[in-house]
């Protein structure tokens, strides 16, 4: 039961919300009838329709909803093999072979919502909610830290202590967190849609990315998994949160969509229209796309018994049709998934991880325990420490990156993604990359793992002499000043 402060609080937001829905002019731009028309329409392509949409993806322009939606109903196994080929070519093409890391940090679960798929939801009286306290927090910084970790997404609840204010002093906590020459670079955050002026403060606190998920698209599921009269009931409110992100200046914003709510194909379709609506207005689509599966979570049944689970194969289709669709966004695979199917996954277009990652309030302080079922929002799939899930990407090649130089070198919003949309962003990514992982060589892997480390550093370092000869000699000289003992170097 939520106490009179709470009901007060909720109240006063949810009026807030009303009038927003009332005064907003902009029109929707999901049109579930237009959507289910073309998935529909194109139901059963021809081979040379499927292929004509893929060398159109292939030249980096993206695809409308209707070409995704050929690709999204193909029945042919060996242009399926052809589709994940294609987003794994572009990829490279834009980002290279590199793969950032970043952890979950979440901070509070206190929640007004009641959301069905949800173990933080109000009702569940099963999880133990937490709320960290200042000195909670520095130490989770503190453990992260200690890993290796330089990118956070910390994560709030929807509740009146975790509002705006305390929002920007956990982030203000976590900058100011120092450990040793560990530190936290970049501060993303996953929380509840804010009004402009919310997000300016947290503009000037210094965030990275916001990040809002619609979780489904489909108007009469959203309204079932929110109840009416809940803040996240508004289907409106939350459709537009990051379209008043972008109006208080916050250029890097992420979309996603929680795969099991309704026919993942339809979400997928939800997701580009949502990503061409922010480039229409804004001139700059999301800088990141997140598709989050359903995972048991405790007294949770919706999340093992929807009729929309999605399988580990469409799963992957859905990955590719979205690097295919959106070519110069940012694509995130989190642990929930389990290792073997990450390994899979990372391929079809996969640009950004979580590793080493803990989800329950205070997860970290208690690292040894990989799951705290009473504390968390969902079950992970994936516990393996950074260290561990680092050697692996080295075996398969891939190079980790904690970079965030862009952020800091206002390669963000437009500026990024006229970059990224010329295949030219790749040649920051990788010598940052680079640099941020010799620094987390040498301050924090095992021994026994340098050295296969320091072979993809060296593979990387001379591919990038032979594509950028000009710059090379400038990122050898930043190499062997990291190696002195100098942090935070960038090209």
């Amino acid at each position: 039961m939520s106490t009179v402060a709470e009901q007060a609080w909720r109240e006063r937001r949810l009026a807030q919300i009303v009038a927003y829905e009332a005064s907003e002019k902009r029109s929707n731009f999901i049109s579930e009838e237009e959507l289910q028309a073309v998935l529909k329409r194109k139901a059963n392509p021809e081979r040379l329709e499927v292929e004509e949409v893929l060398s159109k993806a292939r030249e980096f322009h993206g695809l409308s909803p209707e070409d995704a939606a050929v690709l999204l109903n193909n029945r042919d196994t060996e242009l399926w093999a052809e589709i994940f080929q294609a987003a794994n070519w572009i990829k490279q093409e834009i980002y290279g072979n590199r793969i950032v890391l970043f952890a979950p940090l979440y901070i509070s679960s206190p929640c007004v919502n009641n959301c069905t798929y949800c173990g933080f939801r109000q009702t569940n009286d099963q999880v133990a909610k937490k709320t960290l306290s200042m000195a909670e927090l520095e130490e989770e910084v503190r453990v992260l830290t200690s890993k290796g970790h330089k990118r956070l997404i910390v994560v709030y609840s929807e509740h009146p202590a975790s509002d705006v204010d305390f929002m920007c002093r956990t982030i203000e906590k976590i900058y100011a967190s120092k450990n040793g020459r560990g530190e936290i670079r970049r501060v993303n955050v996953n929380a509840a849609p804010l009004t402009v002026e919310e997000y300016r403060r947290l503009k000037d606190v210094g965030i990275g990315t916001y990040q809002v998920f619609q979780e489904t698209y489909h108007y009469d599921t959203y309204r079932r998994m929110h109840p009416l009269n809940t803040l996240k009931g508004s289907y409106l409110w939350r459709l537009f949160a990051l379209h008043r992100a972008q109006e208080a200046g916050i250029d890097d914003v992420a979309i996603g969509a929680l795969f099991g709510l309704y026919d993942w194909r339809f979400e997928v379709l939800g997701l580009l229209c949502h990503a061409l609506d922010l480039e229409r207005e804004f001139g700059v689509g999301p800088h990141t796309i997140s598709f989050p599966r359903l995972e048991p979570a405790l007294n949770t049944p919706l999340t093992t018994n929807s009729p929309y689970l999605v399988s580990d194969e469409d799963f992957k289709k859905a990955v590719a049709v979205l690097r295919c669709a959106v070519p110069y966004t940012g694509m995130i695979l989190t642990c929930r998934e389990r290792p073997h199917f990450r390994r899979e996954a990372i391929p079809l277009g996969v640009s950004q991880v979580d590793a080493g990652s803990r989800i329950a309030v205070g997860g970290y302080a208690e690292m040894e325990q990989e799951h705290i079922p009473d504390r968390e929002q969902f079950q992970l799939g994936d516990t393996r420490s950074l260290d561990e899930f680092i050697y692996e990407l080295c075996q398969d090649g891939y190079l980790p990156s904690f970079c965030t130089s862009c952020y800091r070198a206002a390669r963000t919003g437009c500026n990024f993604m006229a970059l990224a949309k010329k295949g030219l962003v790749k040649y920051f990514c990788i010598p940052n990359a680079v640099l941020t992982f010799k620094e987390y060589l040498l301050d924090y892997a095992a021994p026994e793992r340098r050295s296969a480390g320091e072979d993809i550093i060296r593979q990387y370092t001379e591919e990038f002499g032979r594509q950028m000869p000009q710059q090379a000699g400038r990122l050898q000289a930043l190499l062997q000043r990291v190696a002195a003992g100098e942090r935070d170097l960038k090209m």
